[in-house]
């Protein structure tokens, strides 16, 4: 990355707290060829031009987490409500459970997940051997919402 663009980007950003209103119009102008939206606030279109600004010069999203974020603001649109997907986990952390008035800790690693001193490639393998039952490791850990899914019932 030359240093003559990032020099270029922070004079830019620094600048722009000290723009008026009509200023940073024009900045919203060059920079999306369309003008910004009337009710958006002074912060938001400060914020919305520094994005551009740099990822002009260091790059913007993925193609992949476009289309993840595409999906999602399509779903909120038609009125339902977007899935949030469970966290990531980083090598180190802990879960904990209360199971049947016992706690069950489980450690994250890079190659899964370690519980009792026996590692597992999935939360729900270890729910499962807790419960005895199926369940879904992230739902099981709390990482996750559980859903309720209408089940049919014999008729």
């Amino acid at each position: 990355m030359p240093q003559d663009s990032i020099d270029r980007i922070r004079e830019a950003l620094t600048r722009l707290p000290t723009c008026n209103r009509a200023e940073l119009t024009a900045e919203w102008l060059r920079l999306y060829r369309t003008k910004p939206p009337a009710r958006l606030g002074r912060n938001l279109l400060m914020a919305a031009i520094a994005y551009r600004l740099q990822e002009q010069v260091l790059g913007g999203l993925q193609p992949e987490l476009r289309r993840q974020l595409r999906a999602i603001a399509g779903r909120t649109r038609d009125g339902g409500k977007p899935a949030l997907a469970a966290p990531r986990l980083k090598p180190g952390t802990k879960l904990l459970r209360d199971w049947q008035r016992q706690t069950h800790e489980v450690l994250v690693s890079d190659q899964g997940f370690v519980w009792q001193q026996a590692r597992y490639r999935s939360l729900s393998q270890i729910a499962r051997a807790i419960t005895g039952t199926r369940w879904s490791g992230p739902v099981f850990f709390g990482l996750k919402p559980r859903t309720t899914t209408a089940r049919a019932t014999p008729s």
